[in-house]
């Protein structure tokens, strides 16, 4: 089964939309027949790189609402986090450009550490607090999963994988993918937004059914019973 994750480096729904489905997969007996990918898609792909205001204002700009909203829905929004496992630092997250995060995950994906850089991105902006937008700060987190630091710094002042970025990007749009995270199953079955584990523990389950029919191995019927009564064969000939 293969499954691909649409999502944004910024998006908090993205982190607990991701950690449900790892929850579901857990629970999944055929788990390591399961491929997960990621894809880019970026919130705002004209964002500048350093951005002079914290996530509070961003929000109060944008929506025109005050302070005490904005720090209401984040309370909420923290809360949901906590009940996955994961810790939102919204007082200290810094807002940025994630195009080059999102090239960092293909190169990421090139050497093998796909699943280890996706997390270690997501990490890195709502728990620590780091600038994902920042040269420095993404060769240390490369370096942290394992990758050449030498090599990784090479790569980041190329344009190397900013296409491919872009293809991901097409290709939502293609899909008609207008928010993240969005989960495509084996390129027919669509789930749009961080649903409940249970969401994806159905789904998994009855994708993994339907490409897995049971097959029968007797070609004529045996004794059975049904509709409340049993039928003995005549065996008289």
């Amino acid at each position: 089964m293969k499954i691909e994750v649409w999502s944004d480096y910024q998006c908090p729904f993205c982190y607990i939309g991701k950690a449900r489905l790892n929850k579901a997969l857990e629970q999944f007996p055929n788990r390591d027949e399961v491929e997960v990918s990621f894809r880019s898609f970026e919130l705002d792909p004209n964002a500048a790189k350093d951005i002079p205001m914290n996530m509070y204002e961003m929000l109060m700009n944008k929506f025109g609402l005050t302070l005490e909203q904005v720090k209401q829905n984040s309370a909420n929004l923290w809360q949901q986090a906590k009940n996955e496992g994961l810790d939102f630092q919204f007082d200290t997250m810094v807002l940025t450009n994630s195009f080059d995060a999102h090239r960092l995950l293909k190169f990421a994906t090139a050497h093998g550490k796909e699943a280890e850089m996706n997390e270690a991105l997501f990490r890195a902006y709502f728990t620590d607090s780091l600038h994902i937008g920042d040269h420095a700060t993404l060769l240390d987190i490369a370096e942290r999963v394992g990758l050449d630091r030498a090599e990784t710094e090479a790569f980041l002042n190329s344009e190397q994988f900013g296409k491919e970025v872009r293809q991901d990007e097409q290709q939502a749009n293609q899909l008609g993918v207008t928010g993240v995270p969005f989960f495509v199953v084996n390129n027919k079955y669509g789930i749009s937004g961080a649903q409940p584990t249970e969401v994806f523990l159905n789904t998994l389950q009855d994708v993994w059914a339907e490409d897995h029919p049971l097959q029968m191995i007797n070609s004529t019927e045996g004794d059975i019973c049904a509709d409340g009564s049993c039928i003995v064969p005549d065996t008289k000939s």
